[in-house]
């Protein structure tokens, strides 16, 4: 099931080896047979994904071609809404929660003939860089199962890997995409803000909030990238710009395209393991004829501060609407206010409502201009340092990951510990810049290590063909 990919699934569907709906049937299959292994997915969707399937093998038999995703299996982070299927976020508080609407992608991928197979497993409202926050138990790292995933989009990342789904989308906010990517060695993506309508995405951040696939080659990941991106009237914050023939776009040659290294991510906290393998990864660049340019990005170091500054403050607003009132977990009580305390204490976890507190603090009378509004100063300077960046480079290269795969549990007590994870992640998340993860090699105890690729704002053309270059010439093995 691993070697599935979206031209080899076309191609055994339009040459009868299999039809779409025993394709479905096997990958459902297992998933029953690997599940309670990884928590990777929380619910299944089957009666929708055969439903599909067999309007694509109608296709078939009537001689009709395929659309892009025409059979495809893919899997939905829990956080984007599906009609008729549970969407939780990883937490207890919408834990019988069925939406009423498709999220746009989600739509947008059906239309492209993709099959829904089901809902991934998350850290509760995205909110987590191991998946180990989740309501409903941690997800397992398929390459290593006392590992953790990377989060928050770790189920995702693992059904992808471990071959329980072709493609799947997850959520970036600030590296929760490329993070977990990195972490379980396949390539993963986060497109520019506004390049994915968010309509239907259940909001933990909305200014740092994107959509992007997972899949097991960056050729898949550019396919479905395709299909989501554009304009959508229901999302207004979607832009406007044309939406490239990605998969045409990642056979241009990249010689003599000018990588940008900024040494200012390479300082100490990055393991030995990881450093070793990212610059393995930039020599093979260099062979395939880049021009490497060392470059300066001054205030990286006040990216994580300033991310979970912004992102606390904008989750504390978000998540206000979890009342007991509207919709969710209610807790009853003879008092409006003593509801609203039990509601919320008994569906939120740790980890969320330690973030609505500091995000609640930020945004208080006294500390607003201290804290909120001066780390919307700093998130303009970083922005500022990759357009400066991007004056004299392609495309900017880093380690995705300062680790590889922690050990479950590991960090779980140390919550600044966890945060420092997203420490090559969060500032081109500030920036609203596209940035993908491929796999480059992997550390002496067999675990992936990922390359990051940033690109100027709607520049996702630049990065895939970079990365798809880097994956042809073999860097996954470097």
């Amino acid at each position: 099931m691993t070697h599935w990919t979206i031209d080899g699934v076309k191609e055994s569907l339009s040459a009868k080896k299999i039809s779409a709906h025993e394709l479905a049937a096997d990958f459902f299959k297992s998933v029953a047979a690997r599940n309670s292994e990884l928590n990777a997915y929380l619910a299944l969707s089957p009666e929708r994904a055969y439903a599909q399937a067999d309007k694509v093998d109608a296709l078939i038999a009537a001689g009709k071609p395929l659309p892009p995703l025409g059979g495809v299996p893919i899997a939905i982070k829990d956080v984007l809404s599906t009609k008729g299927t549970t969407t939780t976020c990883g937490s207890k508080i919408l834990e019988h929660y069925v939406p009423p609407y498709d999220a746009t992608a989600v739509t947008r991928l059906e239309e492209a003939g993709a099959v829904i197979l089901g809902k991934t497993n998350c850290d509760e409202f995205a909110m987590g860089s191991s998946n180990e926050n989740s309501a409903y138990g941690p997800v397992k790292n398929p390459v290593a199962l006392d590992r953790v995933p990377g989060g928050s989009s770790g189920g995702s990342a693992a059904v992808v890997a471990a071959g329980l789904a072709v493609a799947s989308l997850g959520t970036d906010t600030g590296g929760s995409i490329r993070q977990p990517g990195a972490l379980c060695g396949i390539p993963a993506m986060m497109g520019s803000y506004g390049r994915v309508s968010r309509y239907g995405l259940i909001a933990f951040a909305s200014s740092l909030d994107r959509i992007g696939p997972f899949a097991n080659n960056v050729k898949d990941v550019a396919a479905v990238l395709q299909i989501i991106a554009g304009r959508d009237p229901n999302d207004s914050t979607s832009t406007t710009a044309p939406v490239p023939v990605y998969t045409d776009e990642i056979q241009k040659p990249v010689k003599g395209l000018r990588i940008g290294i900024p040494r200012d991510y390479f300082a100490e906290g990055m393991d030995s393991d990881i450093r070793d393998k990212v610059e393995k990864g930039i020599e093979l660049l260099k062979k395939l004829g880049c021009e490497p340019v060392d470059i300066r990005m001054p205030h990286t170091d006040y990216a994580i501060a300033t991310y979970y500054i912004i992102a606390t403050a904008e989750a504390s607003s978000n998540l206000a609407r979890y009342d007991g009132v509207r919709y969710g977990l209610r807790v009853d009580d003879p008092t409006l206010l003593g509801m609203y305390r039990k509601t919320r204490g008994a569906g939120f976890g740790a980890e969320v409502k330690r973030r609505i507190v500091l995000g609640t603090y930020v945004l208080s009378a006294g500390y607003y201009d201290a804290y909120y509004l001066k780390g919307q100063k700093v998130r303009a300077l970083i922005a500022q340092d990759f357009r400066d960046a991007f004056q004299k480079v392609d495309a900017i290269i880093t380690p995705t990951s300062p680790t590889p795969a922690f050990k479950l549990g590991e960090k779980t007590n140390d919550p600044l510990q966890m945060y420092l994870a997203d420490i090559y992640t969060v500032t081109g998340s500030l920036a609203g810049v596209p940035g993908i993860s491929v796999p480059c090699g992997r550390t002496p105890e067999n675990l992936p290590v990922g390359l990051q690729l940033f690109g100027p704002a709607f520049g996702e053309s630049r990065i895939l063909q970079l990365a798809h270059a880097f994956e042809q010439a073999g860097g996954a093995t470097v």
